[in-house]
């Protein structure tokens, strides 16, 4: 069974002028040990996701469709209070810049003890127990004496993984990481993957990991899910995508990843930028930078479609596209 379930969800912001769809019939799921990837352009819609699934989607924005379930109960339309005990006990977050997460004003310790109390039956000394082997298990060194320090006294990389010590704290079943490692330098970033994939396997979380970087993507996750101005354009095994990707979109975000075993003076691109929430073109989304459109793309959407060992939402994928291609 899966752990988390997200079926046919739609985030809009009404504003002045209309609503705004950012999401628009997203569905995805994650198993018990699962890291799955979140990755595509910024304004794709993947922090959305993060939030709508934590249920820190910033107003005026709103679920207006769809459902997300947590081992099978739905927790999208849970009171703000409700949701806020389901936050930290059962889903941790992880956030690109750790000073958001991270009080200046307290020690590392009494933020974590506050939490860990927050969740679990323990006593104050219990708690600061665990928060020392949280630290320890992190990777921070002398957690004893560090625990009582402040978070400026951490550097960047040392307080991202106080963070991820945070997100653990009541030992959740399922961790939203969004953009975890962007703001680390290339050495640290690896002891931040290797981190999250420890923790994975050892406590049998499942992983949201939202990122731009198919590096990471290809370090960490198991499976990957590719969205474009909203919408999910391909999802499947992380080396499928990554090596035999089946959607156009997914084709030019890898084309575009320099490759160091080439000799070229420009990188590849993908012409053209994605569309406003205000603009997006009818039928498939991508279809005004695709190299491959078809006549069908203009005018209907596509659903996920069987493309091999993946499914992406392409026309190129169903027995009718050879009699749907445009005439040269």
């Amino acid at each position: 069974m899966s752990l988390l379930q997200v079926k046919n969800l739609v985030v809009e912001f009404p504003h002045r002028r209309g609503t705004l769809r950012a999401l628009d019939d997203v569905s995805f799921d994650i198993a018990p040990g699962e890291i799955l990837g979140v990755v595509g352009e910024s304004g794709a819609g993947k922090s959305i996701t993060g939030a709508a699934i934590i249920g820190l989607l910033e107003p005026p924005g709103r679920i207006a469709g769809g459902q997300i379930l947590l081992e099978g109960a739905r927790i999208d339309q849970l009171d703000p209070e409700q949701m806020r005990r389901i936050r930290g006990k059962r889903i941790g977050a992880i956030f690109q810049d750790p000073l958001t997460s991270l009080n200046p004003l307290y020690t590392i310790g009494q933020q974590l003890v506050e939490t860990i109390r927050t969740h679990l039956p323990l006593s104050e000394s219990q708690a600061r127990e665990r928060a020392v082997s949280l630290l320890r298990d992190t990777g921070i060194p002398a957690p004893e004496q560090r625990i009582d320090h402040y978070p400026h006294q951490f550097s960047g990389g040392m307080r991202q993984r106080v963070v991820i010590a945070l997100a653990l704290a009541a030992e959740p079943k399922l961790i939203v990481a969004d953009e975890p490692t962007t703001a680390l330098d290339v050495s640290i970033q690896a002891q931040i993957i290797t981190l999250l994939k420890r923790i994975c396997k050892q406590h049998g979380a499942a992983v949201m990991l939202i990122t731009h970087d198919m590096g990471v993507i290809a370090e960490t996750c198991d499976r990957v899910a590719v969205l474009y101005a909203g919408r999910l354009a391909e999802i499947g095994p992380v080396h499928e995508v990554i090596n035999h990707p089946a959607h156009p979109y997914t084709a030019g975000l890898m084309a575009a990843i320099p490759d160091i075993t080439q000799d070229r003076e420009r990188l590849n691109q993908i012409d053209g930028a994605m569309p406003r929430l205000n603009a997006i073109p009818p039928g498939c989304a991508f279809h005004p930078r695709c190299p491959q459109a078809l006549n069908q793309c203009k005018i209907q959407r596509p659903e996920l479609l069987a493309a091999a060992a993946t499914r992406a939402a392409c026309w190129l994928h169903t027995n009718k596209a050879e009699t749907l291609r445009e005439p040269a």
